[in-house]
């Protein structure tokens, strides 16, 4: 079925069918509370129900903003995400307006939001946003970095060798990259991005942006990692420069001396493993062949 939303229609047309519903998804301050819409402001006050990511924080913004909540709140965060979908769902078919608010920025970016939203298609609901900051935007925009074509790669995984695979995967792609982090991971994933990607490549460590204590560091990755050892506070998004057209950064720990140091370490790189785990692996490969039986046995790559 296709689902066409007026521009102005605000879902609160009162005749009780499931087109009058509407879902809103409502970008938030990511820093300064002034930096909300007024439109914002009037759905804050006027939405049947808040779905909010932390209910105490939505309470906090609407002082801030002197906006008392209309409708009624429901928490809205990873852990309830799916049981709260029926609830939700069951509210817009009633035609009711069902504002979605993340902690800061938009939702569904690396936040609560997506199901919800593929739960709402489904129904035939209409579903629109409220624009407004956007972390992801406002660090490109300040990186220095080229932004004409970017990757959002939201946040790296915690094990490091998954980290490492996923860096391996987008080391050469030629656009900017952005990530998130956890300020207390941010010194092993700029490690493991210098050693990855390359410690020579351009980037910024965008730091509480648009707080008071706003920064912006820029470097290459080497230089970004040895800033950032003691480790850094507040919310951080990471820029880093894409790959030069027609190149393939240099594999961590080759040396270009010798192709086949610098093949086993593209390869470990690959699969977050140890360079002696890989050699390991060849020599039993070829042990194994000349034994009538191949494999290597390294993991398959996803």
């Amino acid at each position: 079925m296709l689902v066409d939303a007026a521009p102005n229609d605000t879902g609160s047309s009162g005749d009780g069918t499931a087109s009058s519903g509407l879902l809103v998804l409502a970008a938030t301050p990511i820093g300064r509370a002034d930096d909300a819409s007024g439109r914002l402001r009037d759905l804050i006050a006027t939405a049947d129900v808040v779905a909010a990511e932390d209910t105490r924080r939505l309470r906090r913004l609407a002082d801030d903003l002197g906006v008392t909540i209309g409708g009624r709140v429901v928490s809205y965060y990873d852990a309830v995400e799916r049981q709260r979908l029926p609830e939700l769902v069951a509210a817009l078919e009633g035609g009711r307006t069902v504002l979605l608010v993340t902690d800061a920025g938009m939702p569904s970016v690396s936040d609560p939001g997506y199901r919800l939203v593929a739960a709402a298609v489904e129904a035939g609901i209409r579903v629109t946003a409220a624009p407004g900051p956007s972390a992801v935007l406002t660090a490109l925009a300040l990186s220095g970095l080229p932004v004409d074509r970017f990757a959002f790669e939201g946040f790296l995984p915690r094990k490091a060798g998954e980290r490492r695979r996923a860096l391996a995967a987008v080391a050469a792609d030629p656009r900017t990259l952005v990530f998130f982090e956890a300020p207390h991971r941010v010194g092993e994933a700029l490690a493991a991005m210098a050693e990855v990607i390359g410690d020579d490549r351009p980037a910024a460590v965008c730091r509480e942006l648009t707080k008071t204590y706003e920064e912006v560091r820029r470097g290459t990755l080497g230089e970004l990692t040895a800033w950032a050892a003691d480790g850094l506070r507040g919310e951080i998004t990471i820029v880093v420069q894409g790959a030069a057209p027609g190149t393939v950064p240099a594999a961590p720990g080759a040396d270009g001396a010798d192709p086949r140091k610098a093949a086993l370490a593209a390869v470990a790189a690959a699969y977050g493993l140890d360079r002696g785990a890989v050699y390991d692996a060849v020599v039993a490969a070829k042990k194994a062949a000349a034994a009538g039986s191949g494999g290597m046995g390294l993991p398959p790559r996803n």
